[in-house]
């Protein structure tokens, strides 16, 4: 496994990519304006309100429930999101931690506190790369330092990621867009 060093965008590239992240049940991107919300391998499916991409979500029952979300946005740049009920971590902290998948990884990663639905966690920013990595994981663990900060089982992503591809595309079948003639 190649563990990379933090290179993606700073702080306030975090803060804004924020509300693709936590837009969770939203609908109405200019990319995918009439791309429905649906569950794809365990995965939700969905259009980020801010019009910019799409996301899939999933809720593992750890820790009393650790919701991950993961985005893309129509430029290519994505972002990962975890959040938790029982979390303390304060809304706009930084923090740098280790991101570790199947075959790649990303060492001292800075991320941003948030607090969305009630919970709280983080949100980073990583490499076009990522999503492809994502989806060819098995798992997915994130550390601060020696502190286990989550181990995921991250079976059906590789279905997931490819709709949520076709969702930023605007796509149904990934063939068409669904209004061609959109502006």
């Amino acid at each position: 496994m190649t563990i990379k060093p933090n290179t993606c965008a700073p702080h306030a590239a975090l803060a804004a990519m924020l509300v693709v992240s936590a837009s969770v049940g939203a609908s109405t991107p200019a990319h995918a304006a009439d791309y429905a919300g649906r569950t794809v391998a365990g995965w939700t499916v969905a259009a980020s309100r801010d019009g910019q991409g799409c996301f899939i979500t999933r809720t593992f029952a750890m820790n009393g429930g650790t919701q991950l979300l993961l985005g893309l946005n129509a430029d290519g740049t994505s972002q990962l999101t975890l959040l938790n009920a029982n979390w303390s971590i304060a809304p706009r902290d930084t923090l740098s931690l280790t991101y570790r998948l199947t075959r790649a990884g990303y060492a001292d990663h800075r991320a941003i506190g948030i607090r969305a639905d009630g919970k709280r966690g983080f949100v980073a920013a990583f490499d076009r790369a990522f999503p492809a990595r994502f989806a060819a994981a098995r798992t997915l663990a994130v550390t601060r330092a020696t502190v286990t900060v989550a181990e995921v089982d991250l079976a059906g992503s590789g279905a997931a990621v490819a709709e949520l591809r076709r969702c930023v595309a605007g796509t149904a079948d990934g063939k068409i867009p669904l209004d061609p003639f959109a502006k």
